[in-house]
């Protein structure tokens, strides 16, 4: 188990480190390969057969296919590569986004357009905590 780092304490927020980069190699491989017609192709004839060919973790697999769009990213997705699986399922990187905040599409545009989320509240997960 990786050691803790800084930024787990930030709510919300997957960093996309060189831990996270080894851990979802291969599930980003599966991702990424899905930029070409033939892969996807190959993908829509049997998802798992062609899955299969990218040794990725029960858990890593299970979420994409099932489309668990933030735990892609809690095992080692990069959003970047998570989004061409998205494009594949007809979904754009704003409704993706949406999807993921649980938002929709429209309220995270229009939040992203007003400057983004505010930096009003809890910062830090160990602000949760109650202090007596």
């Amino acid at each position: 188990m990786p050691k803790s780092k800084i930024y787990d304490d930030i709510p919300g927020t997957i960093v996309f480190d060189s831990d996270k980069a080894a851990s979802g190699y291969f599930l980003n491989q599966f991702c990424i390969s899905l930029r070409l017609q033939e892969n996807r192709d190959a993908y829509t004839a049997d998802r798992e057969a062609y899955i299969d060919k990218f040794p990725m973790s029960p858990e890593q697999r299970e979420a994409a296919l099932n489309q668990e769009w933030n735990r892609l990213l809690e095992l080692g997705g990069n959003i970047y590569y998570t989004s061409k699986l998205g494009a594949y399922h007809g979904i754009n990187f704003q409704e993706l986004a949406g999807l993921m905040t649980n938002m929709g599409s429209t309220a995270y545009r229009a939040m992203m357009v007003a400057g983004g989320r505010g930096i009003e509240g809890n910062r830090y997960k160990s602000e949760w905590q109650d202090k007596d």
